[in-house]
């Protein structure tokens, strides 16, 4: 055989070989497109969401060949997406904000796909959005690597209903041109999908019955109710069905797709501005209220009953004709409230303070140090009355956490004194004549006897300012210069949740870490005024479930949570912390709250109750984590006990914040950074991942009206965790010094209060002067 005919044959072989090829890979393309048909076959036949997303598992994962996949849905009322299903049981639920801190809520919020070859490659991540990041988190509480992720927005029109995720081929290989354009082509069935389901709910409030909180009987009943009492039948399900309301507020911001809102006071300044010239009358009976405009947007925002109703939405777009809106749906009683508060019980105009002092001096006439007041006046007359209640109402418009009344014999005087943000401020000067009557109002409304002016004194006062009940925490003390009063205001509040309480994000995870352990000992601790009980709240809050029994015994219970039950301890009738301890451990607990330990007694019994099964958390007046451990031994504490026992302890004190409306941003001199590093500490500052470029930005205070010119507004938290390693455990049994408990500490990750606050320097919420002082 020649040359010629070998290579002939050659060549008809490898042609072969390549049409064998490329039949396996149009069959491998035909089956490819053949499963992608079956799987949007399915959704578009599926009954629900729920039949979608459980049945169509394999299916996925086959088609993409891969590891996991996850599916998110919206929820409108956080701004949030969370995984309605997900394949992968290391973690119960991923909820992330619909913004670049994720990827998922990348997507989200871009509406565009993401194709990631490497998510732990920063760079390409920035490549894609400056701001985009990975949460490492994921990976390292469910041990599982994520390397390549692909996914794809899950919309209908312009409206988001969640994100398709990916991850992990199973052949390692990254993810494709096709597999790209096969994500799009199902998250846009699922999206019909989504649309098609909203649209076939029955009633505004059937999520409440497909998550089988009411049943569909039930829910029947409460609308035939409401017709009948005429009643809105939210308010019968609140009422007689006892179903919480952010849980209807839920269902109406899934089925609207928006926010869902209550009444506060805090939008009533700019919606005063919004409703001038507007007919109040004619926007109760269409139950709809502008409540907020930001100019930078041209946007308006709009609380509706019904954002469905476009004959309403189209009536405020021609009315206010701005760029943009945001519709948010809310109750008709909050609506109603928007467009005019409840009335208030003690009602005082905004000027009453300067008119109640103008109508006191005309009056006036000059008196001797010894009398009790002028004879006109008196505790029952109605200025006095109305001082009294404007001084209340003005310290708690202002946030003040305590009123002084400080009468003064020498300058003739009487000074008001607020604390606000921890700092005394003078507010007005009253007439000495006109501090005997005052001072007995006060201790009138505190239950106090008016005529023991000799002796302290202790009360408390509640009030009724607006919807709000406003308690206060009184006390009399005799001085050189007649009865001086001291208010704590104690509002009524609910706790915060503990991503409000500005944690870093290594003390918030292992914070969260340790309260999830059914027993053991977690103790906040810090000065008087640092916000332990806030934060012991958010603690119980974080963990408060139908499944735990929770009791707490508190002087005095300032802050209440349903589900908690909550003991006002009394010293007086020898009911201290101890014997509420002791009481609670009969009481099948599974979570005990003491307020402070203040004595070994306390102490012991806290200890002995997290080794017997139960969680305990306490306070003391400690200034550092590592100096609780050795001031509990100091106190007569088993040393082996309390190791056994200790989860953390989270020492914290409140430094004032700045102004977000005045402070005033500067680039550092690179001596004051250089500074900065050296209190932080130069061998831990890389951490921050902070560099002297010439973007660095700082800020100092300025002082404006909404700061009453100091340049500070609020307060936030510095705090430093300490948790019970192995390692901390045999320090506490072998009973060493404090230092060395600190030093072991820091290199397992704690961070100290001085450095966490230098942190938050750099963050910009508040100064090193704050941090120091």
């Amino acid at each position: 055989m020649g040359d010629i005919e070998m290579a002939f044959l050659k060549t008809q072989e490898r042609e072969k070989i390549q049409e064998k090829e490329r039949l396996q890979e149009l069959e491998k393309k035909v089956l490819y497109t053949e499963r992608l048909h079956y799987v949007t076959n399915k959704i578009n036949s599926a009954n629900n969401i729920d039949e979608i997303l459980i049945n169509l598992r394999d299916d996925i994962l086959q088609l993409f060949d891969v590891d996991r996949l996850t599916i998110y849905c919206v929820d409108y009322t956080t701004n949030e997406i969370f995984s309605k299903y997900k394949v992968g049981t290391d973690i119960k639920e991923i909820r992330v904000p619909i913004s670049p801190s994720s990827i998922a809520g990348y997507v989200a919020s871009s509406m565009e796909m993401v194709n990631i070859p490497d998510v732990y490659d920063s760079m390409a991540l920035k490549n894609i959005n400056p701001d985009l990041k990975f949460d490492y988190s994921w990976d390292q509480k469910s041990g599982y690597k994520t390397t390549q992720v692909l996914a794809a927005p899950i919309s209908f029109g312009n409206r988001l209903f969640g994100v398709i995720q990916l991850i992990n081929k199973k052949d390692g290989n990254t993810f494709g041109d096709e597999d790209e354009k096969n994500i799009l082509e199902i998250a846009k069935v699922l999206g019909i999908a989504f649309r098609n389901q909203t649209r076939m709910v029955q009633t505004r409030l059937n999520y409440l019955i497909t998550q089988n909180i009411i049943t569909e009987e039930e829910m029947k009943k409460a609308m035939s109710t409401a017709r009948e009492l005429k009643k809105d039948v939210e308010t019968v399900l609140m009422e007689d069905y006892k179903i919480p309301k952010k849980e209807i507020g839920f269902a109406l911001s899934q089925f609207y797709g928006c926010k869902f809102v209550e009444y506060t006071d805090g939008t009533r300044h700019q919606q005063k501005e919004l409703l001038k010239g507007m007919n109040v009358a004619y926007l109760k009976r269409q139950l709809w209220v502008p409540i907020s405009y930001d100019p930078d947007r041209d946007r308006v925002t709009v609380v509706i009953d019904n954002p469905g109703d476009m004959q309403k939405v189209a009536e405020v777009k021609q009315l206010f004709k701005a760029r943009d809106y945001e519709f948010q749906v809310a109750f008709k009683s909050d609506i109603l409230q928007f467009l005019e508060p409840k009335e208030v019980v003690y009602q005082v105009s905004e000027s009453s303070i300067s008119d109640i002092l103008v109508a006191l001096d005309e009056g006036r006439a000059e008196i001797d140090e010894e009398e009790a007041g002028s004879p006109e006046l008196n505790e029952n007359a109605s200025t006095i009355v109305r001082l009294a209640n404007q001084i209340i109402i003005d310290a708690y418009n202002k946030g003040a956490s305590d009123i002084h009344v400080e009468p003064s014999k020498a300058k003739k005087t009487t000074d008001i004194r607020y604390r606000v943000d921890g700092a005394c401020m003078r507010s007005l000067e009253i007439p000495f004549s006109h501090s005997a009557p005052l001072v007995s109002r006060l201790k009138i409304m505190a239950n106090m006897d008016i005529a023991e002016r000799r002796l302290p004194q202790d009360g408390k006062i509640k009030f009724k300012y607006k919807d709000k009940l406003i308690e206060l925490r009184v006390v009399t003390l005799p001085t050189v210069g007649g009865e001086d009063v001291v208010m704590r205001v104690l509002a009524a509040s609910e706790p915060m949740p503990l991503e409000a309480l500005n944690l870093s994000e290594r003390n918030l995870k292992l914070f969260k870490e340790i309260l999830a352990i059914p027993y053991g000992i977690v103790l906040v601790v810090g000065p008087t005024g640092s916000g332990k009980t806030t934060t012991l709240h958010s603690a119980l809050g974080h963990i408060n479930t139908p499944e735990r029994k929770i009791w707490t015994a508190e002087d005095p219970v300032e802050i209440t949570q349903y589900g908690l039950r909550q003991v006002q301890v009394m010293p007086k009738i020898k009911f201290d912390f101890a014997s509420a301890m002791r009481s609670f451990l009969r009481a099948d607990p599974d979570v005990i709250m003491v307020g402070e330990m203040r004595d070994e007694e306390t102490a012991s019994i806290g200890i002995e109750a997290s080794l017997t099964g139960h969680l305990v958390f306490s306070t003391l007046h400690t200034n550092s984590a590592p100096e609780t451990i050795t001031r509990l031994i100091d106190m007569g504490i088993d040393p082996f006990n309390f190791a056994d026992a200790l989860l953390g302890i989270l020492a914290q004190r409140l430094v004032r914040t700045l102004c977000k409306q005045c402070k005033e941003s500067y680039y550092p001199p690179k001596e004051e950074f250089e500074h900065l590093v050296d209190t932080y500490g130069r061998d831990l500052f890389p951490e921050l991942g902070i560099t002297y470029t010439d973007k660095l930005t700082f800020y100092r205070p300025k002082g404006c009206s909404n700061c009453n010119h100091t340049g500070y507004r609020g307060r936030t938290g510095i705090h430093e965790l300490l948790i019970g390693s192995p390692t901390i455990k045999r320090l506490i049994q072998t009973k060493a010094l404090m230092e060395d408990i600190r030093e072991q500490a820091i290199k397992e990750g704690m961070r100290t209060l001085f450095q966490d606050g230098v942190a938050k320097v750099f963050k910009g919420f508040t100064d090193l002067k704050q941090v120091r002082s």
